[in-house]
């Protein structure tokens, strides 16, 4: 027990003699703690950035810098590949400051942590099936877009988040008309119905919806129901007349939805 006592006592005098890890922003001022995160992020050093951002934030909360390191904050966690974080910085800066004169580009980042034309739904070039993928980040970014179009229409961001947002009204679509053709494909008739027309409804003018009616009127006419084939034929007539879908059985006896 002697023993123990000593070792113990030695390890607690031992960490007396370690040195104390030093602060190196100690002393720094508001505006050197900004510089020092901006240079961070001029360098791609995000961690270190966000690290300087969160410092100056709470050391000088009552600052002009620190509602503009909650901006920047929630911008490097979106170059870091954080995009969970990146969205809660933004959400937390925009119920802070409603009124903020930059709030406008908190909601178009928002937009953009989650809009991405090369990976997830919007990757048109992926081998991943877009019935696998969530468009859930699709969805989010797109109402974020529409917030910033709706709350701040003469924003310098609102021109660019509309045509983003027409982009990701079709990727939208497009995957509803593609998990249609998958049931279509597999004979479930009735749940191929249910995507197609929950596009055809939600995503007006969407290019994806000239399939999505013809997987109507294909699907339709599988389960023997005549009047909603003629009806979903007319309106894919009226909105698509030159569609593709029509190319082949316009001139012969079987109609040409038979043919595919």
């Amino acid at each position: 027990m002697r023993s123990l006592a000593l070792i113990l006592a030695l390890l607690i005098g031992g960490c007396g003699l370690l040195p104390e890890l030093k602060d190196e922003t100690a002393g720094w001022s508001a505006n050197r703690l900004y510089s020092a995160a901006k240079e961070a992020m001029g360098d791609g050093s995000y961690d270190k950035a966000i690290k300087y951002f969160e410092i100056l934030e709470a050391r000088y909360p009552y600052g002009r810098y620190a509602q503009q390191a909650q901006i920047e904050i929630a911008y490097a966690y979106h170059k870091a590949g954080e995009p969970a974080a990146a969205i809660a910085a933004c959400d937390r800066f925009i119920k802070l400051h409603p009124n903020h004169p930059n709030v406008d580009y908190v909601y178009y980042l928002k937009g953009l942590v989650n809009f991405n034309e090369d990976l997830g739904i919007l990757g048109y070039v992926s081998m991943q099936d877009m019935s696998e993928r969530d468009p859930k980040a699709a969805r989010e970014s797109f109402d974020a877009f529409r917030d910033l179009v709706i709350r701040f229409p003469n924003s310098k961001y609102a021109a660019d988040a509309s045509a983003r947002m027409k982009y990701l009204v079709n990727a939208l679509a497009a995957h509803e008309v593609h998990v249609a053709r998958y049931y279509l494909k597999r004979g479930a008739y009735v749940a191929a119905t249910n995507r197609a027309q929950f596009s055809v409804q939600t995503y007006i003018d969407a290019p994806a919806n000239e399939e999505g009616l013809f997987i109507l009127v294909k699907s339709y006419d599988a389960l023997g129901m005549n009047d909603l084939r003629d009806d979903a034929e007319r309106v894919m007539r009226t909105n698509f007349p030159h569609s593709e879908y029509y190319k082949r059985g316009l001139d012969r006896k079987e109609p040409w939805w038979k043919l595919w």
